[in-house]
């Protein structure tokens, strides 16, 4: 899985200006990404905390909240991105911090 360019599409609220998106050279460092977006929401939420702790549930919590969160993924096999919807991306980021806390 490494070294897949990955596409985050998101939008974050109804409005469809608020559709958006993000490119990795690999899952992991789009997972990376979200996680890096939810704490600057936390810090934007709370610019006095200096050291930001979550856990995943926090984490599932900002990825259900918006109005939509898909990834695509390009698999060399058939020279072509392949679609995941938000269940995909909140186990791979499950699994990407549980290999980073060991």
């Amino acid at each position: 899985m490494a070294n897949r360019h990955t596409i985050i599409l998101m939008q974050t609220s109804q409005s469809r200006a608020t559709r958006t998106f993000m490119d990795y050279d690999s899952i992991s460092q789009a997972m990376d990404g979200i996680c890096g977006l939810y704490e600057r929401k936390i810090k934007d939420l709370n610019p006095a905390i200096r050291n930001i702790t979550y856990d995943i549930a926090d984490l599932y919590n900002f990825i259900d909240g918006l109005a939509d969160m898909s990834a695509l993924v390009y698999d060399h096999s058939i020279q072509a991105y392949l679609p995941y919807d938000r269940q995909w991306i909140k186990q791979r980021t499950f699994h990407h911090l549980k290999k980073l806390a060991n």
